[in-house]
């Protein structure tokens, strides 16, 4: 189902000239509204005019999180506050939050590249949408409400949290799509199986899943134990919140919204901008924000680009799922890993649980890893031969897909953390060391 055809559908040749026409109105008022911006592209010795072709973009300088950090709370907007009518802002864990403010135009947009998404779901009038994801301040809750909305899903705004209270909904409201974490997607599963819920009385059609990294592994396990259609969302507050990317039914791949969010995808340590299909680091321009436009914002996902017609008839660009963040990677023994890689591991092994977390320290001056795993009830009190058994099972298999040799300790089942937003997988305690 495609929602909006004449801007999912159009040819190669329409959307370029599109994207140049938009991209050239938003550096012009980036440059004119926002002093940052018009500082910036002044040191770099570029004016609005310079802009001539879609390759041009990169004579402009990169937006970091932490520029935007810097312009905390309003110093991004090319608006007055006037005319901003909502205000969205990232955790702020780990310092001042990055903020994105909304005009009416802006919702409307963000509303029109969620409805894009859902329907790649197959979501129509008749569905009925569990929201999981976190209303307030964080974007995820009312993206995905705006865009169910704009579609005439009937949106549940349930929210994160309340376990029981989200089974009792899907039971009783008979829910067709969710959205939330993977994680939490495989928690509700984990919580249906164990309260032994009838599948007759699910009637979950697909999910639409986001706000961490998962694997196909995971996928394939939270398919076969919701029993729906697992897909892949995208999007952060810094250039709208999720609608930013989606994947179709396809499954090969997440159509990025280009005409309204330029992707490109740069070497990490270098910045040069790689070609079609090399992975790399993620940026992104927005072409049609008003309140907070955007210019080459480095998202630090590590993704690769692929152009041409998919098989459900769009033709926007895709982004292959992310595997893991530049600045979230870990390098073990100067080894490269990603948590998406354990996880990649884990789940190649029959019945063993997606519940994991991973540890680096660094005793004597060396970097060790440790990767604590849930074990099933059965394994967990079965005889310590068989358990060392599965213990050197599973060391086997990460090294195979990382090539570092790690200790893996096995936890009773149900003690590590679930987490009703994203999944803490990493526990950096080097620099405590």
């Amino acid at each position: 189902m495609i929602y909006n055809e004449k801007a999912e559908c159009m040819s190669v040749k329409e959307k370029e000239e599109l994207q140049l026409k938009r991209l050239q109105v938003v550096v012009k008022r980036a440059y004119e509204n926002v002093p940052y911006y018009r500082q910036r592209l002044d040191e770099a010795g570029v004016s609005p005019e310079d802009i001539q072709t879609l390759k041009d973009l990169e004579k402009i300088p990169f937006t970091t999180k932490s520029d935007l950090r810097d312009a905390y709370p309003f110093g991004m907007f090319a608006v007055s506050t006037d005319d901003i009518v909502e205000i969205h802002t990232t955790s702020g864990t780990t310092g001042k939050p990055t903020v994105s403010g909304y005009t009416e135009k802006d919702l409307e947009i963000w509303g029109e590249v969620v409805a894009r998404a859902l329907s790649m779901a197959h979501a129509t009038k008749k569905d009925i949408v569990q929201n999981c994801y976190g209303y307030g301040l964080f974007t995820g809750g009312l993206g995905v409400h705006y865009g169910g909305q704009k579609i005439g899903c009937t949106v549940i705004p349930i929210s994160a949290g309340n376990t029981q209270r989200q089974i009792e909904v899907i039971q009783d409201f008979k829910s067709t799509i969710i959205t939330c974490t993977p994680s939490y997607a495989m928690y509700l599963a984990e919580v249906l199986e164990r309260e032994e819920i009838p599948k007759e009385d699910i009637k979950l059609k697909a999910g639409v899943f986001g706000a961490e990294m998962w694997t196909e592994e995971m996928r394939a396990e939270i398919e076969r134990r919701l029993n729906v259609s697992a897909l892949n969302i995208y999007g952060l507050t810094e250039i709208i919140g999720p609608g930013v990317a989606q994947e179709c039914m396809e499954k090969n791949g997440l159509h990025i919204f280009d005409d309204h969010f330029y992707p490109e995808v740069v070497d990490p340590q270098t910045l040069e901008t790689l070609p079609e299909g090399e992975k790399g680091e993620l940026v992104l321009t927005t072409l049609t924000r008003e309140g907070m436009p955007v210019l080459r914002f480095r998202t630090r996902d590590i993704t690769a680009l692929r152009s041409g017609e998919c098989g459900c008839g769009r033709t926007h660009v895709k982004m292959e799922r992310i595997t893991g963040r530049s600045d979230d990677m870990l390098k073990i023994r100067g080894v490269i890993v990603f948590p998406s890689q354990i996880e990649r591991a884990l789940l190649k092994i029959p019945g063993m649980e997606p519940h994991y977390q991973i540890i680096a320290s660094r005793p004597q001056h060396l970097d060790e890893l440790e990767v604590q795993v849930e074990t099933s009830p059965a394994l967990f009190s079965d005889e310590v031969k068989h358990v060392e058994e599965v213990k050197r099972s599973i060391e086997k298999h990460i090294h195979d897909e990382i090539g570092l040799r790690v200790n893996v300790s096995l936890v009773e089942p149900r003690s590590l953390p679930r987490s009703e937003g994203k999944a803490v997988r990493v526990i950096d305690n080097r620099e405590l060391s």
